[in-house]
């Protein structure tokens, strides 16, 4: 079952809850808690002292520390063996072989500093801290560039029977411009990434995954594709080359608004449509997002991707946001990061044999709780709210309590 940490001085407080399913997922446990978690630690209960619940696998450092990393791997040119990633990915080879979005230029003209993540070069943060960047995101909006998320349609009268070969989830149920949250699986069962899928207006799918998946997922999507032609199937797969910016906050409808014909009130959360934003035509616009905070993501096409940032960036209300501040912010919502929390170990049901231990999957300061926050993995009598457990940091026992997900509650925008 999954979890969640904190590493701040004082009482440490676990969260967990029982197994609810969102699309077959465990509701993430979250442990608050003390001390600075540097080396391995593990759980154990207080009954049972000498029994391990769960033992810390891989770690989200501070943002002083990131920076210190951040500014060493420059320095190294990330040569030699892969470094671990500030958001518990690995970073890549030399930047040379990195990825460009279309707002690269935009990126550094900005301030941003650069960094690996998934093959790309995209910002960590800019000249605003990761926790005033975090904290701006739930006060009012940030604008994330998340270009390197593959985008693809899939195209032909089967194409919901492809899609639903390779997923859980009801496609064939889903109404015009609906999307969801579904998984590929593999035949084991085990989660080979999280993905949105759309059913469009325009008699095509709208698929939205992982770019640290992008060569399985679009190795996975062809090969079915193939197999399905064989079999004499009408269907076919396009990769979508547009930016797909992510606008996120509580006043993102107010900021939104000011560039779009649509009534964006009868635009709910997952949900889509293509409409011109600012001046910039042929935008699909879903309202979805990775922060837990009322947003969109924007895919647009390449060539004008600079010039929706420009406009959108023109509201006050509005402040770029990078990598670190992304994985903050869905962390206090209790969203998982695949190759972390999720992976092709884990069931969409349960976590498999490999978590009879438990282990932290990933954690970090959270900004808005001034506690430290993870997520992971407890054996189930462990796992209910007010559960006391001790955590063992540096060799020195500390106290926690179980508690429930998300950290902070998500203000997603749902027709009433």
């Amino acid at each position: 079952m999954p979890g969640a940490v904190s590493l701040q001085p004082g009482p440490i407080v676990l969260c967990a809850q029982k197994p609810r399913l969102l699309l077959g997922l465990p509701a993430p446990i979250l442990i608050p808690f003390v001390g600075d978690l540097t080396k391995p630690a593990r759980t154990t209960s207080p009954s049972v002292p000498d029994r391990v619940v769960a033992s810390v696998r891989r770690l989200h450092w501070s943002p002083v520390t990131m920076q210190r990393v951040v500014s060493m791997v420059a320095r190294l040119g990330l040569r030699g063996q892969p470094l671990p990633s500030v958001l518990g990915r690995p970073l890549s080879g030399s930047q040379d072989v990195l990825r460009r979005t279309p707002l690269y230029d935009f990126h550094l003209a900005r301030g941003g500093k650069m960094v690996a993540f998934a093959g790309w070069s995209l910002p960590v943060q800019y000249q605003d801290s990761h926790v005033d960047s975090h904290l701006h995101t739930r006060r009012h909006c940030s604008l994330f560039d998340v270009s390197h998320m593959l985008q693809t349609k899939i195209h032909g009268c089967d194409r919901v029977k492809l899609m639903e070969s390779l997923v859980v989830g009801d496609i064939a149920e889903l109404r015009p411009n609906q999307g969801t949250l579904s998984l590929f699986t593999n035949e084991a069962g085990g989660i080979l990434d999280d993905l949105i899928v759309t059913n469009t207006s325009e008699g095509h799918l709208y698929v939205v995954s992982n770019a640290g998946c992008w060569d399985k997922d679009l190795a996975l999507m062809q090969d079915k594709v193939r197999e399905l032609q064989n079999m004499g199937s009408d269907v076919g797969l396009e990769v979508v080359d547009n930016a797909l910016l992510a606008l996120q906050g509580p006043t993102v409808a107010q900021v939104l608004q000011d560039g779009v014909a649509d009534d964006l009130r009868k635009l709910p959360f997952m949900t889509s449509a293509v409409m011109e934003v600012f001046g910039v035509s042929g935008c699909r616009v879903t309202r979805c997002g990775y922060t837990g905070e009322d947003g969109v993501e924007i895919s647009v096409p390449a060539a004008e991707a600079v010039r929706l940032a420009k406009a959108l960036l023109e509201n006050p209300e509005v402040k770029l946001a990078g990598l670190a501040a992304r994985d903050s912010l869905r962390l206090e919502a209790g969203l998982c990061l695949y190759g972390n929390d999720i992976d092709e170990h884990t069931t969409p049901v349960e976590g498999s044999l490999s978590w009879t231990l438990g282990t932290v999957t990933s954690g970090c300061p959270s900004p808005c709780l001034k506690k430290n926050v993870a997520m992971g993995y407890v054996p189930s009598e462990y796992s209910r709210p007010g559960t006391r457990l001790l955590v063992e940091v540096r060799r020195k026992q500390q106290t926690a309590v179980v508690s429930k997900m998300p950290f902070v509650p998500t203000n997603y925008y749902t027709l009433k």
